[in-house]
């Protein structure tokens, strides 16, 4: 099997010691190497085991036929824009399970029209991990609420975007979608 473990890990800016450590359980630095270099067999629960520790799907770090990857020519930091040192590549984006996507038609605030802003969805254990984070919450009647979240203890409250808006507390929603991508054609 054909993995994209280095190239992954390496556009996340990340060692092998950080990958190592995020590992659950924990391992060494010289396993994720060698699984990296093929000089050891990377089975299924080791390949969801690194992806969960990258933050990304197991299907990700698998070359796949059907998935063209993007090459990496730049790389754009403090420094300015320079060549990458060695050949990466980096995987499309991908729907995983529990996604929805907010189309924006008209701009307001940080968002353009044209935007697509892919969400996370959450149940009510998790709404505190979008505290300060952009959420789609559900109201009654078919609406939604979209806005920074600024409270979660009871009713979550959400701040609209754009000037002048005010807060909106939406009682016991069933779940809330967090944004997590935000998608722009240039």
């Amino acid at each position: 099997m054909i993995t994209a473990i280095r190239e992954v890990r390496r556009a996340k800016g990340l060692t092998l010691e950080d990958v190592a450590r995020r590992c659950v359980p924990p391992t060494t630095a010289q396993t994720i190497g060698r699984l990296e270099t093929g000089t050891r067999t990377v089975s299924v629960g080791w390949l969801n085991r690194i992806a969960a520790a990258l933050g990304v799907e197991a299907a990700d770090l698998v070359t796949l036929p059907d998935r063209a990857d993007l090459p990496v020519t730049a790389i754009l930091d403090g420094r300015g824009v320079h060549a990458p040192r060695r050949t990466t590549t980096v995987p499309p984006p991908q729907v995983a399970p529990g996604q929805i996507a907010v189309t924006v038609a008209g701009g307001i605030s940080d968002y353009r029209a044209g935007d697509v802003i892919w969400c996370a969805m959450l149940a009510p254990e998790s709404f505190a991990t979008a505290l300060n984070r952009d959420v789609l919450v559900p109201q009654p009647a078919g609406r939604f609420a979209f806005g920074r979240l600024i409270e979660c203890e009871g009713s979550v409250t959400v701040s609209p975007p754009g000037t002048g808006t005010q807060p909106l507390a939406i009682a016991d929603p069933a779940w809330i979608a967090v944004a997590v991508r935000l998608v722009r054609e240039l």
